[in-house]
């Protein structure tokens, strides 16, 4: 039986007929007691949040959950449904989407953050900045967004949030620092404003509450799950079939030998 019961060994769950034990507490006294975030806390770390740490945690998690159909998981939920899927395969098509491109941005910043934080602080964020690039190119997560300018709108609500936090006790303000002295950086390299984004914004209370880089991109996949499970489940009620990427009588671009000429017959 040792055999079998150590083939899993984990710190997480203990269960027995009539018993469940989750990191040493009973589900019973948990139910009613405490919130979601509260029980992402738990199951991560082990322990449960203070009401500071709870509330910051929580509003990073809210400000991630939707971008709309024109993000690709969103979109990949919406079209699995016009395929016949359920919505748990909706929702497992969109997450599979979110890898290092779409939906990495906040583990990467984080790993920014601590490389920065490790080597001098703020002080050191331009000397940082340039050794990230060089060894993993120009693009600098978290900075910056291709749909909204001048600002996301969630990044500067996020930081207030900090600010708060860091005055309330909560947290040190230190990676908050190294966020703003990132996008001094970019913007007196770029001779223009590359404000923070949601990636970078959410990586900064997700660093300054101490959780380790890969969890930001599982956090992000739980947030986003909410808006994906809301877009999968409003296109089930609108219906559509089949429905691509585009509508119909849009044609993608040809580039190979012997295009078809619309007049052909």
């Amino acid at each position: 039986m040792s055999d079998v019961a150590d083939w899993w060994r984990t710190d997480i769950i203990d269960m027995a007929p009539g018993k469940i034990r989750l990191r040493g507490q009973p589900i019973e006294t948990l139910i009613g007691n405490v919130s979601f975030p509260q029980m992402i806390w738990l199951m991560l770390r082990g322990d449960l949040p203070g009401t500071g740490q709870a509330a910051l945690f929580e509003a990073a998690l809210v400000a991630a959950v939707d971008h709309g159909p024109q993000a690709p998981s969103i979109a990949a939920a919406r079209m699995a449904v016009t395929c016949g899927l359920p919505l748990n395969n909706a929702m497992a098509s969109a997450v599979n989407m979110l890898g290092d491109v779409h939906g990495g941005a906040g583990e990467q910043a984080i790993e920014l953050y601590r490389m920065i934080d490790e080597t001098g602080g703020p002080d050191a964020t331009e000397a940082a900045v340039g050794r990230w690039q060089s060894d993993r190119g120009a693009f600098i997560p978290g900075f910056g967004h291709r749909f909204h300018k001048p600002v996301d709108p969630r990044a500067p609500r996020l930081l207030a949030l900090v600010d708060q936090a860091v005055d309330d006790g909560v947290c040190d303000g230190r990676f908050a620092a190294i966020g703003r002295a990132i996008e001094a950086t970019l913007a007196s390299q770029k001779g223009k404003p590359v404000p923070m984004n949601i990636d970078g914004a959410t990586a900064v209370i997700y660093a300054e509450l101490g959780f380790d880089p890969p969890l930001a991109r599982g956090l992000f996949c739980l947030s986003r799950s909410v808006g994906i499970l809301a877009h999968a489940w409003e296109q089930r009620q609108q219906g559509g079939r089949n429905k691509g990427p585009t509508p119909p009588a849009y044609r993608w671009a040809y580039g190979g030998p012997n295009p078809i000429d619309e007049g052909d017959g």
